[in-house]
């Protein structure tokens, strides 16, 4: 599995995660908070993807 794979995978985690979690405490899943928090998780999974394909390519 190359980098970029890893990286598009942990991508669309990170940001159905980080626009879910706002819901929790009763945002709306198109409020402010969820994008926000989709595009935080977006970041997060592109560092994190991008880290990985690191470690498992070496």
């Amino acid at each position: 599995m190359t980098t970029k794979t890893i990286i598009y995978i942990f991508l669309t985690i990170g940001s159905i995660a980080g626009g879910w979690i706002p819901t929790l405490w009763g945002a709306g899943a198109l409020s402010f908070q969820s994008l926000l928090g989709g595009f935080i998780g977006a970041m997060l999974g592109i560092w994190a993807g991008y880290k990985l394909g690191l470690y498992i390519g070496s």
